[in-house]
């Protein structure tokens, strides 16, 4: 039996790459650019929340926001109440790179908005929300 789930999601996810291209900013990764799209939002934040918005790992994690802290996008400090804690604040020019991602992923979003019923989103969620929990319950299984 063909995958119903993962491989749509892979290929969906792999159009979106190709979606982020559009942009034209030279070296700019998938990886980056949905950091930066969530930091458009969120900016400052702590890299655990970071972690939990999109799930990579630490290490990969790690290796993104140097990039972009060398790129000077970002910056990282020391958290001032809890000194266990990094934050990680959009420089002007991560702003403004930000923004202009947020602005592209939510042309996308409206375009199938539009053409797609709330039932269906809905159940996209759904689906979305339990192949990350039975992804994430596997992979804590094998790790025992």
């Amino acid at each position: 039996m063909p995958l119903r789930f993962v491989h749509p999601v892979h290929r969906a996810t792999h159009r979106i790459g190709l979606y982020l291209d559009n942009l034209r900013e030279p070296g700019l990764t998938q990886g980056e650019a949905h950091i930066l799209a969530l930091l458009a939002h969120r900016s400052p934040a702590k890299v655990a929340d970071l972690h939990r918005g999109l799930a990579h790992k630490r290490s990969t994690l790690t290796s993104i926001l140097d990039r972009l802290a060398s790129r000077r996008l970002v910056t990282r400090a020391v958290g001032k109440t809890d000194r266990r804690t990094f934050l990680v604040t959009l420089t002007a020019k991560g702003r403004k790179l930000a923004r202009r991602i947020s602005r592209h992923l939510s042309d996308l979003e409206r375009s199938v908005i539009a053409r797609v019923t709330a039932a269906d989103i809905k159940g996209f969620n759904n689906v979305v929300i339990a192949l990350e929990h039975e992804a994430h319950h596997g992979t804590r299984a094998r790790r025992l």
